[in-house]
């Protein structure tokens, strides 16, 4: 890639942590790094070299390509890197001699008061271990939280061996401890705590939180209210340990993670590969959105994908299960010389990963997709939808707004190739109608409008009307337009009982949904809100002008045409009461200027809190 073309790359990442490794002509990783937001960080290597280090530049210089995986946090993307930088060995990277890795918890076993510990590596000891963890500061942090909020012993003693043997130390007497260097608290209590900081360890969050905010419900309703906060503060443990890594697994020894996205333009299957516990890669196949059923793609992609390859994992974790995966899982197993399975998991952390597997596929599939594709998508579906012989490059909508009998208006919105192209909107005021009647409203909206638009040739002509209503609004539309021998697509737009455009419906009654397609029901629900926004909007204009324009008219001598030149000359009706009476004459004749004058300074001698006239100072 050229330099620009990494620089347009870097910009068109998601603002989401990660990890991004640099890569040379031969594919080699030179450099691993982690990121708060991909975007802002990678793209600083193409920007303001001169303030790069000269270790930096050297490596800019060596980039040809990037790849990038996407975390749910920060931490996680610190966990990624490490992992990462251990297994490519990056030359641009620093890498220490003593790797000691990420830290484990250590629980010892055959013991009748079980100790933690934290310890480098796992050992072959017959001990439990947990982990690895984000770094010896994070896994102190995680083991103080259990200690805490669980009250178990941080001191040195051994039990049951020194009980009785001191007073209970500082921790006890704080509340941090249950205190089990006295014979009197059951061993039965620590073994309690010591399942439940284990359940906590293995993720198994809601198990715990569920038996101790019933245990706290009962300790409240007996009326044991130290008890209850106790219980409380080991719920508070829960979020505490929400840090634990999942990425880093012992148990994804040698497991490839699928994760799909489906979009508008693109689809991707991103696959993140687990070698030894440790995320060692991720593949991405991104390709054109079709149509096919997400069972379907992930069948074609596991054969299409796996076969080729030399060395397949041992399990393949998939978002649904496929058709025919027996089928598939045997022909892997058949190619690998072993059993490769197919697992689908519906929650936990192995659901995680098919998450952030997704996420990945989802980031890569947007950054490739530009505003233009996914517009000529939405109106392709949408010419599908309706049936129209191409997708509708000028869409007109139109929506009628009144408030009673009085000042009944219509706006008439323009999308251009999915876009509103303001300067074309029109606004309608509606002539010769006696009362609010939507139907003949919009039968005159019609009619004026493309009756000039027949007169002219037709400059303009829309591949697609969309009304703001039923289908008597659509069936109006459409018999104003063959009355002037017109023959365009007019759909009603049927609002929900929350405003919102649920369904296309035909002038002959037959409604089509469009809640089902996300794109579509956004693209739709955008029309109709704005060509609502500005009929509402130019009615308000119209009855704001109306209302001012009938102070005038009640004044002797005014009529239409010198009530608009008042306006027109000074601006607004405030304007013209505080005028003199020599700047009145100059816009209308003598007579009628003194009835103006005369009108409002009566007003203000029956009203004169309406004077704008400060009163004369006290004299002094």
């Amino acid at each position: 890639m050229t330099f620009d073309e990494l620089k347009e790359k870097a910009l068109s990442l998601p603002l989401q942590p990660g990890v991004y490794l640099m890569m040379d002509k031969e594919g080699t990783v030179i450099y691993v790094g982690k990121a708060k937001a991909l975007k802002n960080r990678v793209s600083q290597y193409f920007h303001d070299q001169a303030s790069h280090t000269e270790k930096t530049r050297a490596m800019v210089a060596q980039i040809d390509h990037f790849d990038t995986i996407v975390a749910d946090s920060e931490f996680e993307a610190l966990v990624l890197e490490n992992s990462l930088i251990k297994r490519h060995k990056p030359r641009y990277n620093i890498l220490l001699k003593d790797d000691k890795g990420y830290p484990y918890i250590r629980l010892s076993v055959g013991e009748r008061y079980p100790r933690f510990s934290i310890q480098s590596r796992m050992a072959d000891d017959g001990a439990r271990y947990f982990g690895p963890f984000g770094g010896r500061h994070d896994t102190q942090a995680i083991l103080d939280a259990l200690r805490t909020a669980l009250k178990l012993p941080s001191c040195g003693k051994k039990f049951p061996r020194d009980q009785d043997k001191e007073r209970p130390c500082l921790n006890f007497h704080m509340g941090q401890c249950d205190g089990y260097c006295q014979k009197a608290v059951p061993q039965a209590q620590h073994q309690q705590a010591i399942d439940q900081a284990i359940r906590l360890l293995e993720g198994k969050f809601g198990q715990v939180e569920k038996d101790l905010r019933e245990q706290m419900e009962q300790a409240a309703e007996a009326l044991e209210f130290e008890k209850a906060a106790a219980l409380r503060d080991r719920l508070r443990a829960i979020t505490l340990l929400g840090k634990r890594q999942k990425v880093v697994s012992a148990y994804l020894a040698d497991t490839d993670v699928l994760g799909l996205y489906t979009g508008q333009v693109r689809s991707g299957v991103a696959v993140l590969h687990f070698r030894e516990g440790e995320l060692a890669g991720r593949d991405l196949e991104v390709f054109p959105t079709g149509g096919e059923e997400p069972q379907e793609i992930l069948s074609a992609f596991l054969v299409q994908y796996y076969t080729p390859r030399g060395l397949l994992p041992r399990q393949i974790l998939l978002p649904e299960a496929v058709e025919g995966g027996a089928e598939i899982a045997r022909l892997l197993s058949h190619q690998a010389g072993r059993k490769v399975k197919l697992v689908t998991p519906q929650r936990g952390a192995k659901a995680d990963l098919i998450r952030m597997a997704w996420e990945n596929a989802q980031a890569e599939c947007e950054r490739l997709t530009t505003r233009e594709e996914r517009t000529s998508k939405v109106l392709t579906l949408l010419a599908d939808l309706l049936g129209l012989p191409q997708p509708p490059g000028r869409i007109e909508a139109y929506d009628i707004s009144n408030t009673g009998a009085s000042d009944i208006v219509a706006a008439m919105t323009v999308f251009e190739q999915g876009k509103p192209k303001k300067g074309a909107y029109r606004y309608f005021k509606l002539r010769d109608l006696t009362g609010p009647d939507d139907y003949a409203s919009m039968e005159q909206v019609i009619t004026r409008r493309f009756r000039r638009e027949k007169e002219t040739d037709f400059a303009s002509p829309p591949d697609l009307l969309l009304i703001d209503g039923g289908a008597q609004h659509a069936l109006v539309a459409r018999r104003a337009m063959e009355d002037l021998g017109l023959s365009v697509p007019v759909f009603g737009m049927v609002k929900d009982d929350r405003h919102r455009t649920r369904a296309l419906v035909t002038p002959d009654g037959r409604e089509i949904g469009i809640q089902a397609v996300p794109a579509l029901f956004a693209f739709v629900g955008q029309i109709q809100e704005e060509t609502h926004r500005s009929a509402v909007g130019f009615h308000h204009k119209q009855h704001t002008k109306s209302s001012l324009g009938s102070v005038l008219e009640r004044i002797p001598g005014i009529g239409e045409t010198r009530r608009k030149k008042l306006l027109k000359h000074f601006g607004s009706v405030k304007a013209i009461r505080q005028a003199d009476l020599a700047q009145l004459e100059a816009v209308l004749p003598k007579t009628a200027a003194l009835a103006v004058y005369q009108h409002f300074r009566t007003k203000e001698e029956e009203n004169p809190c309406a004077s704008s006239q400060a009163p004369p100072a006290a004299g002094g």
